[in-house]
């Protein structure tokens, strides 16, 4: 048994449907817990810095766009094997390609309004997760306060 975190991010889109009551039940039924949570809303600066990976691809600049439109909802998860727990619960970054029952079959509008974000490796999950978050925010047996 692996006990990981993962970062989540409920994006702008989706938090103005209001469904985010909708998603943390899906991921708490998945027993992946919810140990640390803020809403905010990114910059321009925030979010070219969290997306740096890619700044080089054609869709930049729309997904900075779209992540700055709104206040987003950050949560850390943990559980086991939780960032690919996570990301099959997620469904494919294209809405249309994922499969019925993932949080983005269900709630995506479109592959730049996919409505969640989550780490895509341990590597990816510890530096989104020290980049809103420090120990001090996160409730869990493995981080005492």
């Amino acid at each position: 048994m692996t006990i990981e975190r993962t970062l989540s991010i409920i994006k702008p889109h989706a938090v103005a449907k209001k469904i985010i009551g909708k998603i943390f039940y899906r991921l708490e039924c998945a027993k992946l817990a919810i140990i640390g949570c803020k809403m905010l809303q990114l910059t321009p600066s925030q979010a070219k810095e969290f997306y740096v990976e890619h700044q080089e691809k054609i869709f930049f600049q729309n997904l900075i766009q779209c992540m700055t439109l709104g206040p987003s909802m950050i949560s850390v998860l943990e559980g086991e094997n939780a960032i690919q727990s996570y990301r099959q619960l997620m469904g494919a970054t294209n809405p249309i390609h994922a499969l019925s029952g993932t949080i983005r079959a269900d709630y995506a509008d479109s592959l730049t309004e996919n409505a969640i974000h989550g780490s895509d490796s341990s590597t990816s999950a510890t530096r989104e997760i020290n980049f809103f978050f420090s120990c001090h925010d996160l409730f869990s047996k493995s981080c005492q306060l």
